[in-house]
């Protein structure tokens, strides 16, 4: 989620929510519920487990509750965080909160905080966010495969 990109989120049925990402042609699904993951080896995508959560307390009862999409990810293949740094290992996790909110003037953006956690590389969880501003059409969607080059 850090290289410029699109993405594209809808709903791929009544428990699992679909996001495409421009960058590198990826899709990534969302289960809600009590999905279980089928197991077998490691994806470069993982097994995503999604949930609506609380992000804030609210000021008085009667304001609107704050809430994020809340995602946790394992069975991650072992990788890097950036393509010149630290890696993970396969036992990490990453839990990534997709919170929404409306500029006074109109625009809408998302902010997604990734938070990775890895016994095997890392002391403490590594946090990176990244913004992204809806459009109101497809203008730019532009699917390209990965590469090393990024």
């Amino acid at each position: 989620m850090t290289n410029p990109e699109r993405l594209h989120i809808t709903w791929q049925d009544a428990n699992t929510m679909r996001m495409d990402i421009d960058a590198g042609t990826q899709t990534r699904l969302f289960h809600f519920g009590n999905w279980k993951s089928p197991g077998g080896p490691a994806t470069w995508q993982g097994d995503s487990v999604a949930s609506w959560s609380a992000r804030t307390e609210r000021a008085a009862a009667s304001a609107p509750s704050a809430r994020a999409l809340k995602v946790t990810t394992t069975n991650l293949r072992a990788a890097y965080l950036r393509k010149n740094g630290v890696p993970f290992s396969a036992t990490a996790t990453l839990t990534e909160y997709f919170d929404t909110f409306r500029e006074p003037e109109g625009d809408t953006w998302m902010i997604v905080t990734s938070v990775v956690e890895d016994p095997v590389y890392l002391d403490n969880p590594w946090i990176i966010t990244a913004q992204f501003k809806k459009q109101a059409d497809a203008t730019g969607w532009d699917p390209t495969p990965c590469s090393s080059r990024w």
